[in-house]
């Protein structure tokens, strides 16, 4: 049975589906987003002035896995860069590409936009880096990060 999976940008009616997702994103890097900040995050991943866009897989009738996304402008380049912040698929539905396509749909929106780049990080020890390798493989960067 093939699975049949819609991509397309979030809705204000997946605003609940959408959060039992990432509560499962959170517990699985074992960290936890006060409620305003989620409230806030979702505002703006539906605003058209947000620099911030969300990207759903629905699979029969429902949403399955999203892509959490920040569109900015850089210093390299004169064209968008991507940033894949957060992506994450109900573990009941792991297995069937939807994490494959939610990539795929990104590259493809990027081609039709013409951004320059679509980059992201993981941990080193996440299972998806199989998946993510397929792709483009990991450059030699190092992450810096200071909570201000």
């Amino acid at each position: 049975m093939t699975l049949s999976l819609t991509i397309r940008d979030a809705q204000p009616a997946d605003e609940t589906a959408w959060r039992g997702l990432w509560a499962g994103y959170n517990r699985f890097y074992e960290s936890s987003v006060p409620e305003d900040v989620t409230t806030f995050t979702w505002k703006r991943l539906l605003s058209p002035e947000s620099a911030l866009f969300c990207r759903v897989a629905e699979a029969s009738g429902q949403v399955v896995g999203f892509t959490n996304n920040v569109l900015h402008e850089g210093t390299w380049v004169k064209d968008p860069l991507c940033y894949l912040e957060d992506l994450f698929v109900d573990p009941a539905s792991r297995g069937q590409g939807i994490g494959r396509a939610l990539i795929r749909d990104l590259i493809d929106l990027g081609t039709k936009c013409h951004w320059s780049r679509l980059y992201w990080h993981t941990r080193n020890d996440n299972p998806a880096r199989r998946l993510y390798d397929e792709f483009i493989k990991a450059d030699d960067f190092v992450r810096y990060r200071m909570s201000l």
